[in-house]
């Protein structure tokens, strides 16, 4: 599982620094939907990946309904989380962050899964706000963008909540990478799919998705500024995600998931129609079974095509760079820059 990841630009972190020789660092993001684990070791200006895990968990199940974590959505992810736990220990990781994003942050009972996961796994998970999510989400993905487009649009599609952030190449200067302007959307695939039940007529069920998607995203007006540069074909975006990734792995036909093959691809915004077309016409049993969607995303990979088609819509780009990166990879690289530091 070997391989080496390429820097992004690193902001500080929040973690006392250490010395780096030999160290091996853990990030744990616990998501809507998702729970990952990436542990590395510190590789020139990257990292040298050691081991990964990731489950779906389905967190946030029936959040947007009853405002809180049900008992069954938080024994599934405390069995994950303790397979993270056990892996840092066998692995010998030092350096760990754990976090948590949308989910956690509109359970009433937040408190209450927290400590249980301290209990459990002794794990502690702090709950970022969404400026973070969104900061760390561009580091970990900043050196996906192409330095001949005058701006790039990453976006984050999460289970509870979708990261829009803006970069503006051209301002950029040595040091971190940062946004020229951000926005959180509290909606992602789980709260749309929940939102909007699969229903027979495909088509328009998808147009309501990506319309209602829309409206959030044009509420904000802070990249108006932006706008331009993308209606002028000098932008493109960068999308991380689970359903995007997935797309990809449909574009390209491939027989079983590989990273490799996905993680930086380009596509275009027909291939991203096509592969959402193709997606469409599948039955639920047939999304279920294909290797690069299955069970855990088989209901939610519609929405994540209807978010990138209205994203796509409003901030029009031919060009998709795919990536199978974002909030894990830069928890790891903000730790490392922070210790290189000191």
């Amino acid at each position: 599982m070997d391989g080496i990841v390429a820097p992004a630009a690193l902001p500080a972190s929040e973690r006392r620094p250490s010395a780096q020789d030999a160290a091996v660092y853990a990030a744990i993001d616990l998501g809507t939907n998702n729970c990952r684990l990436l542990i590395a070791a510190p590789s020139g200006r990257g990292f040298r990946i050691v081991d990964t895990y990731s489950r779906i968990v389905r967190l946030g199940e029936g959040l947007s309904q009853t405002g809180r974590l049900s008992d069954a959505a938080m024994a599934r992810t405390l069995d994950a989380l303790s397979v993270c736990a056990d892996k840092i220990v066998r692995r010998g990781a030092t350096r760990v962050r754990a976090v948590a994003t949308q989910a956690c942050r509109g359970a009433a009972n937040r408190q209450d899964f927290l400590d249980a996961v301290l209990a459990r796994t002794g794990l502690t998970l702090e709950i970022i706000t969404p400026e973070a999510e969104a900061a760390l989400s561009v580091t970990g993905c900043g050196d996906l963008i192409d330095p001949k487009a005058e701006v790039a649009l990453i976006l984050d599609v999460g289970g509870g909540s979708t990261e829009l952030s803006w970069i503006d190449t051209k301002a950029r200067r040595a040091g971190p990478l940062k946004a020229e302007a951000w926005v959180s959307i509290p909606v992602g695939v789980v709260t749309l799919a929940e939102r909007f039940p699969e229903r027979a007529d495909q088509g328009a069920w998808r147009a309501d998705m990506a319309q209602a998607f829309a409206a959030e995203v044009r509420a904000f007006t802070g990249a108006d500024h932006l706008r331009p540069r993308f209606l002028g074909g000098r932008g493109h975006t960068v999308g991380t995600s689970g359903a995007i990734t997935s797309l990809a792995g449909v574009h390209l036909g491939l027989p079983r998931y590989d990273r490799q093959k996905v993680d930086s691809l380009w596509m275009t915004r027909a291939e991203c129609k096509r592969a959402g077309d193709r997606l469409a016409a599948m039955t639920l049993a047939e999304r279920t079974a294909h290797p690069c969607v299955g069970a855990g995303r088989a209901d939610l990979v519609l929405a994540g095509a209807a978010i990138l088609e209205a994203v796509q819509s409003l901030w029009p780009s031919e060009r998709l760079r795919v990536a199978d990166r974002g909030l894990r990879e830069g928890l790891l690289l903000a730790l490392m820059a922070q210790d290189r530091r000191a």
